[in-house]
């Protein structure tokens, strides 16, 4: 049979040259990344029109230093009630801190409560003494006057560091916590009674001491439910190792 010579007509050949869309292809994830670094630099809108917000700009290099260098003595001084019972090498001011910041990083979520804000508070509550020293009931000074004194030391720590957004947080952070102003400083409040009574524990133990001072002070003063359980397991301890003993 022979082939036909004709050519297709016209309407049919726009068919067959008609194209396809161009294919989208997916947009790459790194130039969003970007984008999302820049907005969050710039506080410009995000995605869906919501405002990223702005990072504080870090304190001057020689500012920091110096603030820093100030801290140093918060690792250095010892805590004073474990000096007036003549406990040999006691834990210094950033060893209590540090472990109650360790506390709010351990405890079980609990409603309503910021855990990264109860670390922050742990970390400055007490940062007012790395000029004022750890100020003991057995000082005589008021509780006013230990505030005051406290207060013109933060402030002071807070200038070296040069001011801005960063030292006003810390200021917020420690006020906050004086106050006893939220449900996150009565949690850590919890803590700083916790970590001494524990501490007080352990001192038992290692010095052959009996540190009744410790929990009698704080017996009834826990503001919240895990500061109430985390101490009854301590003093359930410290009975249960005084039964040994005997």
């Amino acid at each position: 049979m022979a082939l036909s010579s004709r050519m297709p007509s016209q309407p049919a050949a726009r068919g067959l040259l008609r194209r396809t869309p161009p294919r989208i292809l997916p947009v790459e994830r790194a130039p969003r990344r970007l984008a999302l670094a820049v907005r969050a630099v710039s506080g410009s809108p995000g995605p869906g029109g919501s405002p990223v917000p702005r990072r504080s700009p870090a304190p001057a290099d020689a500012a920091a230093i110096d603030f820093l260098t100030l801290c140093h003595r918060l690792k250095t001084t010892k805590r004073k009630g474990w000096i007036n019972h003549s406990i040999k090498g006691p834990e210094s001011i950033a060893d209590h801190m540090y472990r109650m910041a360790l506390m709010a990083l351990i405890a079980g979520d609990l409603p309503a409560v910021d855990r990264e804000r109860c670390i922050k508070i742990a970390i400055v509550h007490d940062i007012a003494e790395a000029i004022v020293g750890d100020i003991t009931p057995s000082d005589g000074i008021p509780k006013a006057e230990k505030s005051r004194r406290e207060q013109a030391a933060l402030d002071e720590m807070c200038e070296v560091l040069g001011g801005g957004p960063i030292a006003d947080e810390i200021k917020g952070l420690w006020e906050e916590y004086e106050n006893n102003s939220s449900i996150e400083a009565n949690l850590v409040k919890d803590f700083d009674k916790v970590e001494m009574i524990l501490q007080a524990l352990e001192y038992e133990k290692e010095h052959g001491k009996v540190l009744d001072e410790f929990f009698l002070s704080t017996a009834g003063k826990f503001q919240t439910e895990i500061g109430k359980s985390w101490a009854a397991e301590v003093n359930a301890r410290r009975k249960e190792g005084c039964k040994k003993q005997k």
